[in-house]
């Protein structure tokens, strides 16, 4: 580790308070907090200590019509600290509203409809066209997968609403990021809570590598 790479927040830090930037580097990333293990993995792995990164907390998820105003005050408050800066975000539920502020800010973002594309990569997502009945879970989402699922949705009170709110759903695909055996294993405990069937894809960075190394490459 250099001194500028970042410690890692808990998971649950990540969920609700994000990560902040240190002060370093001339790319700002201004991601979701559910790519933030990945994404400082990628920093250390590449060794890319000319990106700061600051993660907004992962629950904005939860209420896409946050997430464009969220990133726009982020942008408004460090434009001036770094030379560029980077949006870690796919469209992820904002109706193209976040594209749309991007431009107008002057600031490129993850090209995609959510994460769940770019980890497998958009154009071999896009190639699943029959899975309209599938539901997604990464690496993130597995280990929080009771804040960000079973307690917003309500089925630790009424677990009778499972089949109504998954009933039209056939599977569970857990795209995974790393090749952990115990994440593994929730997920296909997550799938069963859901009475769905179970797919494990290792999917690796996919588009999310191949992005950032294109932002740390640009003089």
């Amino acid at each position: 580790m250099t001194d500028n790479d970042q410690s890692m927040p808990a998971t649950a830090t990540l969920t609700t308070q994000g990560l902040a930037p240190a002060g370093h580097g001339s790319i700002l990333l201004i991601a979701c907090g559910a790519l933030a293990h990945e994404i400082l993995a990628l920093k250390q792995l590449n060794g890319w200590d000319h990106m700061d990164l600051q993660c907004l907390p992962a629950k904005l998820h939860l209420y896409p019509d946050q997430i464009t105003a969220e990133v726009e005050k982020a942008v408004a408050a460090h434009r001036a600290d770094y030379d560029r800066i980077f949006v870690v975000y796919a469209d992820c539920g904002t109706g193209g509203q976040l594209q749309a502020k991007c431009a107008d800010l002057g600031v490129e973002m993850v090209a995609g409809p959510h994460c769940y594309a770019f980890f497998e990569g958009v154009d071999e997502f896009a190639a699943h066209d029959d899975e309209i009945t599938a539901f997604y879970l990464t690496d993130f989402l597995v280990r929080q997968f009771d804040a960000f699922v079973w307690k917003p949705m309500g089925l630790d009170r009424h677990p009778e609403l499972r089949d109504m709110i998954f009933g039209n759903y056939t599977k569970l695909v857990y795209q995974a990021q790393t090749d952990n055996a115990d994440l593994r294993a929730k997920a296909k405990d997550c799938a069963a809570r859901l009475g769905l069937d179970y797919e494990y894809r290792f999917t690796g960075y996919g588009d999310l590598k191949t992005s950032l190394e294109k932002q740390a490459l640009k003089s």
